[in-house]
């Protein structure tokens, strides 16, 4: 299965136009991000205690939701 980070990486640009945009390019760009990850817990627990770049988890949830749908449910 593919990992969050994996999927997250298709929404990578280099003029983010939306928040997972943004997300996805800052995620990118952080070293500690646990990319092997599929797991909401560890992710979420992640981005609240050691990530300062997301401006509400509401992003991430978004993320989230469309990461589900389109990898688990595929």
């Amino acid at each position: 299965m593919k990992s969050f980070y994996h999927y997250l990486m298709k929404y990578r640009h280099p003029k983010p136009q939306d928040a997972i945009s943004q997300f996805a390019n800052q995620a990118y760009e952080d070293h500690g991000f646990p990319k092997t990850s599929s797991d909401y817990h560890e992710l979420s627990s992640y981005l609240e205690l050691s990530a300062d770049y997301l401006e509400t988890m509401a992003t991430f949830d978004e993320a989230w939701e469309k990461y589900e749908t389109e990898v688990h449910h595929a």
